[in-house]
């Protein structure tokens, strides 16, 4: 890579003679392939479609003066290499690495951090406000794409931005793509107009638009005249635009709207974005990328290749690894359980937000599309539409990750629960998401889940129980009902449905019994609870170990038979211990059993950096090691290694 290895900066590729920058685009997929061949989970189709585009920008501005700000950090690998990170892109998804995202503190480039989809607009606005405000002098250019135009924040922005007429630069990737194919009605009137063209930046169009201008100038300002004339221009200039701007939306928004360009024409790119840093106000630049770019599997699947597992670059085809005794992760048993359960049940229904292969729900989609809904990556609107079928008799079950599920947060109080509605909510990658990282890990879900009045709380341990809660979910009707899973593989393999009862609502299992300790433990940390158990037992520890499945409503009954029995109470839960399950249950516990003291584990009051799920769970002593040690603290016992009580 003899070009690439000189690149330790935009400078360098501004450096470049023009010929090389083909050679650059090259080099620069190369080396995505071989990292991403690499590393498991990493993003690769976006970033594959985004080479050209991300060579582009930095040639033609002054990065980082000009501020470049990234919608979905995801399709930022190439920036990354270009900004100095090659060296260190071995790293990326790995304990102290590189952030398979935007992140502010890793690089001054990455102006603003981005795990989310649809914040770049928005945030530009606000880097080109203060901009102005300070009186200084860059451009602020967001690039929004991979599906964000399905959100609903940058319609907000782009509206904002049209209106203050404020100088700002919006670059819109449209590879046709989220995860999962686009949906939505944008999707189809971009699809409409895939011509490649570049007249808006033609010397042409911009002499007659700027002559029009010039003539309703000089002309009278009143009477017939000059209503005459102001008529003819605003025509004059609606048929330009019907004649040579296939982007009437975004016109009519207040953005000048250049394109579409060919993404992958790295010359093209590069004469466009030099026409448009000469124009002044709201400009959007269409961009039209393939995703998956330049490796041919990926562009032949590009729902498969959005993320990739660990792969042959030359043929794609995948490097084999034991799959910890064939075990399904939680994902498949819930949609293969919701699709049983939906034979059966003409009312369910399933909904996501773009996220149909990561939540399992593409396994409803198969058998049952007439009730598979995806919004796009549309939160709130989605749990509001449910709320609509939920009024009327439907079942709706919305999957959607826990942290992408905080963007509905108002919906979810407002527009369900407010009205008692029986809208199901299964809240993917709840707890530690592993190497996608603070954007990504579902920390908070049970504390927010919590506050609101009549929501059923649930975690399920294992897979027979996931089917159980969904059970007994589907028919509960006075209310919204939540199930939390992990991004984890089930820890055995689940009964057949139909032999999985459902779980009575509000209730707790004793896994364990003791007279020491009760340690009150929820989803994924039951059993670990329970060997730390046996480990405690074989030191003289006697521990009852309860599977809290229902957060909320506690079992009341349940502890009414622990306490005061137990002179200890120990919470686990893969959850924030700031207002979680463990601060829930001690309040009831302290409110009648004072005399009972206890301690809570979680996630710490904190953003949980990235890394492999097993190895962070071990750093926040959410294993039955650390469980062990937490009780020999609070039972005042000296501290000794789980080996020693083997």
């Amino acid at each position: 890579m003899a070009l690439l290895d000189r690149i330790k900066g935009p400078d360098d590729v501004r450096a470049l003679p023009e010929g090389e920058l083909p050679a650059l685009c090259r080099e620069v997929r190369d080396r995505i392939i071989d990292v991403v061949s690499r590393h498991k989970g990493a993003h690769f189709g976006s970033n594959l479609g985004t080479v050209e585009l991300t060579v582009a920008l930095h040639r033609v501005f002054d990065t980082p003066r000009d501020q470049l700000i990234w919608d979905v950090g995801h399709q930022a690998y190439p920036h990354k290499i270009l900004t100095g990170r090659n060296d260190r892109m071995e790293s990326i998804r790995k304990r102290h690495g590189l952030s398979g995202f935007l992140r502010r503190d890793e690089s001054e480039y990455d102006v603003f951090g981005a795990g989310h989809a649809g914040t770049s607009i928005s945030a530009a606005v606000g880097v080109a406000a203060a901009r102005d405000i300070k009186g200084e002098d860059y451009e602020a250019i967001a690039v929004i794409g991979d599906g964000s135009m399905t959100c609903g924040l940058p319609y907000e922005a782009l509206n904002n931005a049209g209106h203050t007429d404020r100088d700002l630069i919006v670059v819109l990737n449209d590879n046709e793509m989220s995860i999962s194919p686009n949906v939505g009605a944008l999707h189809k009137y971009l699809g409409i107009h895939k011509r490649v063209t570049d007249v808006r930046t033609s010397p042409l169009y911009n002499r007659i638009r700027d002559e029009v201008k010039r003539i309703v100038h000089a002309a009278p300002r009143l009477g017939t005249v000059g209503e005459m004339v102001e008529h003819f221009a605003v025509r004059a200039d609606d048929a330009l635009k019907g004649m040579f701007v296939p982007g009437m939306l975004f016109e009519e928004l207040g953005f000048r709207y250049v394109g579409p360009v060919d993404g992958h024409d790295i010359n093209a790119l590069v004469r466009t974005f030099e026409q448009v840093k000469r124009m002044k106000g709201p400009r959007l630049v269409h961009v039209l990328t393939t995703k998956g770019k330049g490796f041919a599997p990926a562009e032949a699947d590009q729902v498969k290749w959005h993320a990739a597992a660990l792969f042959d670059k030359e043929t794609g085809a995948p490097l084999k690894k034991s799959a910890a005794g064939g075990m399904p992760r939680f994902q498949q048993v819930f949609g293969e359980a919701l699709t049983e359960l939906a034979r059966d049940d003409q009312d369910v229904v399933a909904i996501t937000a773009a996220m149909a292969t990561g939540t399992g729900t593409d396994i409803f989609e198969k058998e049952h599309p007439d009730r598979f809904f995806d919004v796009g990556i549309a939160e709130g609107h989605g749990v509001t539409f449910a709320a609509g079928l939920a009024t009327q008799g439907i079942k709706p079950v919305v999957a959607i990750y826990s942290t992408f599920l905080q963007r509905a947060f108002d919906s979810i109080v407002h527009d369900v629960a407010l009205q008692d509605l029986p809208v199901i909510f299964v809240m993917d990658r709840a707890g530690i998401a592993g190497d996608d990282g603070a954007t990504h890990h579902g920390g908070i879900d049970i504390g927010y889940m919590l506050s609101i009045p009549g929501m059923t709380v649930t975690a399920p341990r294992d897979a027979d129980e996931l089917i159980g809660l969904m059970k007994t979910a589907l028919s509960w009707d006075r209310g919204p009902f939540s199930i939390r899973i992990p991004r984890e593989l089930v820890p055995a393999l689940p009964k057949p449905v139909a032999e999985v009862p459902a779980i009575p609502h509000g209730t707790w299992e004793t896994m364990r019994q003791g007279r020491d300790l009760a340690i009150l433990a929820t989803g994924t940390m039951v059993l670990p609870a329970v060997a730390a158990a046996e480990a405690l037992q074989r030191e003289g520890i006697s521990a009852t170990v309860v599977d809290c499945r229902f957060i909320k409503p506690l079992d009341e009954a349940a502890l009414e038979r622990l306490f005061p029995h137990h002179r200890a109470v120990l919470t686990v839960e893969e959850g924030t211990v700031v207002n979680g399950f463990g601060a829930y249950v001690r309040k009831a516990i302290d409110d009648r059993w004072p005399e009972v003291h206890g301690a809570s584990m979680g996630l710490p009051d904190l953003f949980v950096e990235h890394g492999e799920r097993a190895e962070l769970l071990a750093e926040l002593g959410l294993t039955p090691e650390g469980i062990v040690a937490r009780a020999r603290v609070l039972l005042g016992r000296p501290l000794r290694s789980l080996a020693e009580t083997a």
